[in-house]
């Protein structure tokens, strides 16, 4: 048995020093194919993919052959390690580099040193951030409530007996699948020309676009928002109400219990736990805004707030973009970037931690 185990740990130590040795022979392969063009690439350079597969593949196989009671464990590990590998390079080590770019003079290429909390205190005073924040506020708000109530009564609707409820169901689910840039752009022609016109042609002159006023370009974000995500939302409540034993609800009917009586002690408590993904979901989207928000008013109109002409519909993700982008600042747009995230946090884990709260109320 022991000289089993041996053996066993002999050929994983072999696969893994065999399987090492295959891998960095293949991205130094890849290293020298990547200045050359295709057509010149010739030999055992054509290769390298497969030398990479085969490296990998001995390195499992050597972890899988290892004498241990947590093959399994190990497996799903080595399952996870290609959502993980880009999720690391791509999302925790920029976040890394941001937050210690925050604190330094950083300008998109490179720093010449370290600033503290300059960029911090810089920020946290001026005027367009601050109405950034109450902007984001205020709309992730009322954002969150119109979209879940729009979505929850149209999950009530296409769950009844109607004909063409599939239809219903795709045709509200169909906004979502347009992309926030191409939709912004969309809504911005409805707003400033289909709607005026048609209110010209009916005889009402003073019709003006929503986008003209700060209070309407809010409005309109919320509108159109709501039109893009509710269906997404919907789908949620509908596989949510769909759980729900029918027979439940039938009894309840029989003893005389009314629509609304149904719905407060049945059927909201028994899809609380929708309630939780969905309500984390528009939070989380609310707060996120960017792509509508930069097509459909690019910020604007300009308003005074704190003294200051300032962009009044820029929502925090927007002005993080322009302060980088536009004003060429990136260090404080990463100051800001690094405090956006540190808020949406707090706020998602306590929305989720009230949520859940309630859930085991009901």
């Amino acid at each position: 048995m022991k000289e089993n185990i041996s053996l066993k740990k002999t050929v994983s130590l072999i696969c893994w020093a065999s399987g090492l040795a295959v891998t960095v022979f293949a991205l130094i392969l890849c290293a020298q194919a990547y200045p050359m063009r295709a057509r010149d690439i010739d030999g055992i350079l054509l290769f390298r993919g497969a030398f990479l597969a085969a490296g990998l593949l001995i390195i499992a196989f050597g972890f899988y052959n290892f004498p241990t009671m947590k093959h399994k464990s190990i497996i799903n590990v080595l399952f996870l390690l290609p959502i993980m590998i880009p999720f690391v390079f791509t999302i925790l080590i920029p976040f890394v580099f941001g937050v210690f770019y925050s604190f330094t003079d950083w300008n998109g290429s490179k720093f010449t040193k370290f600033v503290g909390l300059a960029n911090y205190t810089e920020f946290l005073k001026a005027p367009d951030y601050l109405n950034s924040i109450i902007m984001t506020f205020a709309f992730s708000i009322i954002n969150v409530v119109i979209v879940n109530v729009v979505a929850f009564f149209l999950s009530l609707l296409v769950t009844q007996k109607l004909k063409g409820a599939n239809l219903y169901r795709a045709g509200f689910f169909v906004p979502n699948l347009i992309g926030g840039i191409v939709l912004g752009y969309l809504w911005q022609f409805v707003f400033n020309y289909f709607i005026t016109s048609v209110a010209r042609g009916m005889g009402i002159a003073d019709v003006q676009s929503l986008l003209n006023t700060t209070n309407g370009a809010i409005a309109a974000l919320i509108i159109v928002s709501t039109w893009q995500y509710a269906g997404y939302i919907m789908m949620i409540y509908v596989t949510a109400l769909q759980g729900i034993p029918t027979n439940v609800l039938e009894a309840a009917k029989i003893d005389g219990a009314s629509g609304w009586k149904r719905m407060s002690s049945i059927i909201i408590p028994m899809i609380s736990h929708a309630f939780t993904i969905c309500i984390f979901l528009t939070l989380v989207n609310s707060f996120k805004q960017f792509d509508l928000n930069y097509a459909l008013t690019n910020g604007g109109p300009s308003k005074v707030a704190f003294g200051t002409p300032i962009n009044g519909t820029e929502l925090q993700a927007l002005n993080i973009y322009k302060t980088a982008i536009t004003r060429n600042k990136w260090a404080l747009a990463q100051a800001k970037a690094v405090v956006f995230f540190v808020i949406l946090a707090v706020i998602s884990m306590l929305q989720v931690s009230i949520s859940k709260s309630h859930e085991e109320e009901m």
